[in-house]
């Protein structure tokens, strides 16, 4: 497995305001140093920091949030040194920690970059649902968000529970409805009841992961993430989800970024996404 390249001669068309972030990226390292979960679905592409600095010359965006992929389980040293070797002025961090985490480890984790708990309620995940409310409060007092990945056809039943969360929930790729819903499914209202709260942002990132018609266009996502962002433009973020792991072929980039000029309607939303929305959520 491999991820694409940068390559000069494919900029993308979109220029990327200065302080841009990108939400939502991985870092591999070698195996010796960094072992691979028993829990994995597939081994993912070796993916380092002087790899990701080439991605961010290449598009133009100059900082990023480090998230823990479940390759490591809730070994969160990859993502910890990837964000150390990075800079805490340019990365910040989603770890994954469960119940046996002591304060002064979240703490340590805190001063270190870490600004939010992943939950991937999906095959290879290590948290379980009934750890999130029991963790949600605990990292909200050190600043944290609470991200999940699901299936958004679990919206519904899930609905109490994350409206419960005492701060800020992010709902990644889309809310990644596989199969994607019609905007006026029941899943995908739960998702815009969400958003209502005003603590709920969502990652327009990643439509591969559940598109069904394919791209560039991803004709059956790109309706959901052009409804989204028009409900709630002040909590929409970007993500490239390089280097796009359990794709083989990796996707362009470039071309992720892009999607913002069918998905946004305008410079000053992008600017939002792009700029304004992260350095809120992350880096303030």
């Amino acid at each position: 497995m491999a991820f694409v390249k940068p390559d000069p001669a494919s900029k993308p068309k979109l220029k990327a305001p200065p302080g841009s972030v990108d939400t939502h990226m991985h870092m591999y390292g070698p195996v010796d140093k960094y072992p691979l979960a028993p829990t994995r679905t597939n081994d993912p592409p070796m993916a380092m920091v002087a790899d990701y600095r080439k991605v961010l010359d290449w598009i133009g965006v100059d900082r990023a949030v480090v998230v823990q992929p479940s390759h490591y389980g809730k070994d969160n040293s990859c993502t910890m040194d990837a964000v150390k070797e990075l800079g805490l002025d340019k990365a910040r961090a989603v770890v994954v920690v469960d119940d046996k985490a002591t304060d002064a480890e979240l703490a340590a984790l805190t001063r270190q970059g870490a600004r939010g708990i992943r939950f991937h309620m999906l095959p290879g995940g290590v948290l379980p649902w009934e750890l999130l409310p029991v963790m949600a409060p605990r990292v909200h007092e050190h600043g944290w968000n609470v991200q999940v990945q699901c299936n958004g056809h679990l919206l519904p039943e899930k609905e109490a529970m994350l409206k419960a969360v005492p701060g800020p929930v992010v709902i990644d790729h889309v809310g990644r409805f596989m199969d994607p819903v019609p905007v006026d499914h029941a899943a995908f209202k739960t998702l815009l009841r969400l958003l209502d709260t005003g603590k709920v942002w969502v990652k327009c990132s990643a439509p591969y992961e559940s598109s069904k018609t394919g791209g560039p266009a991803f004709a059956d996502v790109t309706p959901l993430a052009q409804a989204i962002i028009r409900h709630a433009p002040e909590r929409m973020l970007w993500a490239s989800n390089w280097p796009h792991p359990g794709r083989d072929p990796g996707y362009s980039d470039a071309a992720m970024l892009d999607l913002l000029l069918d998905w946004a309607p305008d410079d000053k939303t992008r600017r939002l996404m792009l700029v304004d929305n992260p350095t809120n959520l992350y880096f303030s």
